[in-house]
């Protein structure tokens, strides 16, 4: 082999051990793929519990001291095994399209209907609470919140309108 030859097989074997380490070179790491936003199942939209209401909003199972039952001044809420004057069962939310004050008890009354029927269900149908839901004025309406808490409170027919522990 003559020195030309040599040269060559040198520049040969030095150019298959670069290509050899570079294909067996690991790849730089890269971030995992994030996963896949969760899915709802809800079709229909439900309240976000993250946003702030300039209207009384309560996540379901609060009970409540309400202002035309209790005299305060705003409802404020207070432990469920202390006397108490309502109870938020749900939170739903208002349909567009309403007009007015009108409207939107109407939508209200029958949105809360169900976790209302649910409590007179569990109670017997007693006919002891009635279907209370907290009312935004239309002016919040109007404005986008179109979150409400539903609430129970106890008949005006019984001598202590109050409750004593949770519904559920």
């Amino acid at each position: 082999m003559n020195g030309r030859q040599k040269a060559f097989l040198a520049v040969l074997v030095a150019a298959l051990v670069t290509t050899g380490a570079i294909a067996l070179w690991p790849a730089p790491k890269k971030p995992a793929a994030a996963p896949p936003p969760p899915t709802t199942t809800s079709p229909t939209p439900s309240p976000s519990p993250s946003k702030t209401y300039p209207y009384p909003f309560y996540p379901p199972g609060t009970c409540l001291l309400m202002p035309w039952i209790s005299g305060v001044k705003d409802s404020t809420v207070t432990p469920c095994d202390q006397p108490h004057d309502a109870e938020t069962t749900a939170n739903v939310v208002l349909p567009e399209g309403l007009a007015d004050d009108r409207g939107i008890n109407k939508s209200l009354l029958e949105l809360c209907a169900p976790s209302f029927q649910a409590v007179q269900q569990q109670k017997n149908g007693t006919g002891l609470y009635n279907n209370s839901p907290i009312v935004p004025l239309t002016k919040y309406y109007q404005q986008g919140y179109r979150d409400v808490s539903c609430t129970v409170t106890v008949s005006n027919q019984q001598p202590d309108r109050k409750m004593t522990a949770p519904l559920h």
